[in-house]
């Protein structure tokens, strides 16, 4: 039978609390985090569809975990302001992870979905990454554009972190699913901070099987939906955005949805 554990670890890589390895598993922490603290998933084989939720005050997550340890470390600082105040705060957490339901594995959502991505080679999946980001700033960072959070007529800390792409005409943003999936729709919400906003008029999607579909955008603040025929693919490329003619360099994005199912 598979099982998972979690533990939390300090900077220095100390176990400060942990669980019995089961199927689903919870931790009631009593302590304020401490800079360097971390959340640790454990698994018995790599591959596995893991439901996370390692903060209480934010949702559930379905990811599909590639590494036998994986790692959330605690925001703090700048790394803080793109979470609520209310996040990681105080002195009673609960964490939370389970073994994904095969009815939940089988049904069509969206595939972008993670709110607990990182910088870097988390080991799981899905995964935001981009060749800029405006000033490497947090609020302007990669997985700002999936974590689920759609409010975009503002810029800056929580709730309206986005991605910003420093004015750089070449910017693109990788969006990696960790194993073939099938997609069927993508969704775009642009942030619509005007007048400071502009807006693109088209995108370019480049998909990991090498077709590459053109998404016109108006100016909106609401969800852009474009349906496709189902595509076998690992990863998709968001590149080639076109701005509009106008005053304002910043256009940038809230949220990046990539609807469809695994791959029976």
């Amino acid at each position: 039978m598979e099982t998972i554990k979690l533990k939390i670890l300090d900077e220095a890589g100390h176990t400060l609390m942990t669980c019995d390895a089961d199927t689903a598993v919870s931790l009631v922490y009593t302590n304020c985090y401490k800079p360097g603290d971390r959340v640790a998933l454990e698994i018995d084989h790599p591959g596995q569809y893991c439901v996370i939720q390692f903060e209480d005050t934010m949702p559930e997550a379905l990811v599909y975990v590639v590494k036998r340890e994986i790692n959330f470390h605690i925001p703090f600082g700048e790394q803080a302001i793109t979470y609520s105040p209310k996040s990681f705060a105080g002195s009673r957490h609960v964490i939370r992870a389970r073994l994904a339901l095969p009815e939940e594995i089988a049904a069509r959502r969206n595939l972008a979905f993670n709110c607990y991505d990182e910088h870097g080679d988390t080991g799981f999946y899905p995964h935001a990454s981009a060749n800029v980001e405006t000033r490497g700033e947090a609020v302007f960072a990669a997985r700002n554009a999936i974590d689920g959070i759609f409010e975009n007529s503002a810029h800056g800390e929580y709730p309206y972190q986005s991605w910003g792409i420093n004015r750089d005409p070449n910017a693109a943003l990788t969006l990696d699913f960790g194993r073939e999936v099938l997609l069927d729709e993508l969704r775009i919400t642009e942030r619509a901070d005007f007048p400071h906003d502009n807006y693109w008029v088209k995108a370019t999607v480049e998909f990991s099987d090498g077709s590459q579909l053109d998404i016109p955008l108006v100016k909106s603040a609401k969800p852009q939906s474009v349906a496709f025929e189902p595509k076998r693919v690992r990863s998709l490329v968001l590149k080639d955005l076109i701005q509009a003619e106008g005053t304002s360099p910043f256009p940038a994005l809230t949220q990046i949805e990539a609807f469809g199912t695994e791959v029976k």
